[in-house]
């Protein structure tokens, strides 16, 4: 219907966050591991104040629909700026720009009402304990929510109209990787003065909230420091201080994106974005982390009790991981570095060795850093939030890694089996898309398995058999059914084996093309390239298998030595595996 209209049938381009396409890469791995934290972590935080009485109070309430505007506001563009370097397009249309940019002015406003409400509440709480019940009524806490709400929305609608009516004639180039208004007028042919004024107005309403959490902290201040008792002023400090911390890191990025001139918005200025849209409402749980009184889960820590629960091999198993970390680390990391740095190096099969490597550096530092921690400070507790957070990594790089040496498997199969046909194959797209996807399914897999662990009851013992958080271990210590969770366990276990069939499938395919070839040394070279991959698939996998293809009621602390061949030796041997076997790698290593 608009035939006429520029501004709606020509797309704008979203620059990304620094413009090189190097660094959009490693943004893009960011994004994708912050997105997941963002989401878990403020699902588990509603889910918990929903399923527990105790949570059923003003301040809960409250931090609950925090995270439910964190999960929106995260939404809005993160998944557009993951699924726009997946397929490769930096194209979005101006109606989805002008939502996204609604959407943004929304929630970021309601975002910062709800932060004043939860000061006022803790204002309130402190200066005026007596009074907390009446003033703090659940009519008064749905009114402050939906006040928030209302704000929020009736701020970012007039900015999205005055946008909407503006023309684009030249450069549609957004330097952002979202729609944000700044960006919009600096592109925009018309007269944006009174937009620019609007603009203006719409951060002194945004500022309001900030000069009510002064004003609210300033009252728990005066108050606290009234207190003689060192002990209360310390409470009162620590139920403050982390949502103080999300404050200033929420405005300090917000004034360092619009307190300026508006010709002055850049490339450069994309970054300070980051911290507004994806840190921020990651934050949230540890904000719930810090304020939480009550819950039996988060106030109780988890013990580790080891690999053997012998004080002696622990000392072993310490200086162990003490000389393996360091080497999976340095190994992995000069892998990465060199496939970057060498341009013999840039081919499919090198390009998921270094995401192999990537996902290996993750997967040590999830558990070794806090054994080795641990040790040294002779502790062995772990917090709930922490166990979680643990369990979660773990099962998603775990399915990651697994999924990419299936696309491994997968890439020596087409070398060998159709070489003619390989570069059309294996397309630097189609790479892109094996990790991506390998990512995301690691990411799926996990995510339902710790949101139902983090359900469960402990009532009783808190000693885990392990020296790190596992599934089985949490279930095996819950007093509550665990029937569903050990299904959706095996289901899980189920998924986990998908790519052990495609490298069956895979290296199948290899060996019935390699026993045709009459030549005895491409024989041996085609073995060659593919020995040392599956040695550690079957190294892999059999430990996996070990560890979770059994009844969950086998689980003890000699089970944890299987373990560390999986956690510790696995990813070590990733850089003697394609290092020692491999001229261009030997090559590359050596400049």
């Amino acid at each position: 219907m608009k035939e006429n209209n520029q501004s709606s049938t020509l797309d704008f381009i979203l620059l990304g966050i620094s413009g090189q396409k190097e660094q959009e890469y490693v943004f893009f791995i960011f994004f994708l591991f912050i997105y997941p934290i963002t989401l878990i972590g403020n699902l588990l935080i509603i889910l918990a104040i929903r399923s527990d009485n105790h949570l059923h109070n003003p301040m809960y309430f409250l931090l609950a629909n925090l995270s439910f505007v964190d999960i929106f506001f995260s939404s809005v563009t993160i998944p557009k700026m993951l699924v726009n370097h997946i397929v490769g397009s930096k194209a979005i249309s101006f109606g989805g720009c002008l939502t996204q940019m609604c959407f943004m002015l929304a929630f970021g406003n309601t975002d910062s009402y709800i932060l004043a409400a939860m000061a006022y509440d803790r204002a309130i709480a402190i200066s005026r304990p007596l009074h907390y019940t009446t003033i703090m009524s659940p009519r008064s806490c749905v009114l402050l929510v939906a006040g928030s709400w209302v704000i929020g929305n009736s701020n970012a609608i007039p900015h999205t109209l005055l946008t909407a009516r503006l023309s684009y004639c030249g450069n549609r180039e957004v330097a952002n990787f979202y729609c944000d208004i700044a960006s919009l007028l600096k592109l925009s042919c018309s007269d944006i003065q009174f937009n620019v004024k609007m603009m203006h107005l719409g951060v002194g309403v945004f500022s309001v909230p900030l000069i009510c959490i002064t004003i609210s902290y300033i009252r728990v201040f005066s108050t606290v420091l009234k207190v003689p008792s060192t002990k209360g002023v310390r409470k009162a400090f620590s139920t403050c201080g982390s949502h103080l911390t999300v404050v200033a890191l929420y405005y300090g990025t917000v004034m360092g994106m619009y307190f300026r001139p508006l010709t002055s918005y850049s490339l450069k200025d994309a970054v300070i974005t980051v911290m507004y849209i994806a840190v921020t409402p990651m934050l949230n749980p540890f904000i719930y982390r810090a304020m939480k009184e009550e819950n039996q889960s988060s106030t109780l820590d988890f013990i580790l009790l080891g690999i053997s629960g012998q004080q002696e091999q622990e000392e072993i198993f310490f200086i162990l991981f003490l000389f393996i970390y360091p080497i999976t680390l340095i190994g992995n990391l000069l892998i990465i570095l060199a496939i970057r740095s060498d341009i013999h190096l840039h081919n499919p099969m090198y390009f998921l060795l270094a995401n192999l490597s990537l996902v290996d550096i993750f997967f040590t530092s999830v558990t070794i850093p806090k054994a080795l921690t641990n040790y040294i400070l002779h502790s062995k507790a772990i917090s709930f939030g922490g166990c979680l957070t643990q369990m979660y990594f773990m099962i998603s790089l775990a399915n990651t890694d697994s999924f990419i040496l299936a696309a491994m498997a997968y890439d020596r199969a087409v070398a060998i089996s159709r070489p003619l046909h390989y570069t059309t194959i294996m397309s630097p797209r189609s790479c892109v898309l094996l990790v991506a996807g390998s990512w995301v399914i690691g990411i799926s897999n996990s995510l339902p398995h710790t949101l139902l662990t983090a359900k469960l009851s402990y009532c009783r013992n808190w000693e885990v058999a392990n020296f790190y958080c596992d599934i089985a271990s949490l279930l095996k210590l819950s007093c509550s059914d665990i029937r569903f969770n050990v299904k959706m366990m095996y289901l899980g276990v189920g998924v986990f084996s998908v790519p052990l069939i495609c490298i069956t499938i895979s290296y199948i395919w290899v060996f019935c093309t390699v026993l045709k070839v009459p030549s005895t040394k491409g024989v041996r070279k085609a073995f060659s390239t593919c020995g040392s991959h599956l040695t550690v698939v079957a190294l892999y996998y059999g430990t996996v298998m070990g560890m979770y293809f059994r009844p969950l009621t086998s689980y003890s602390i000699r089970d944890a030595f299987v373990t560390v061949m999986y956690i510790a030796v696995t990813p070590m041997l990733n850089p003697f595996i394609y290092s020692l076997r491999n001229r261009d790698m030997k090559a590359a290593l050596r400049k």
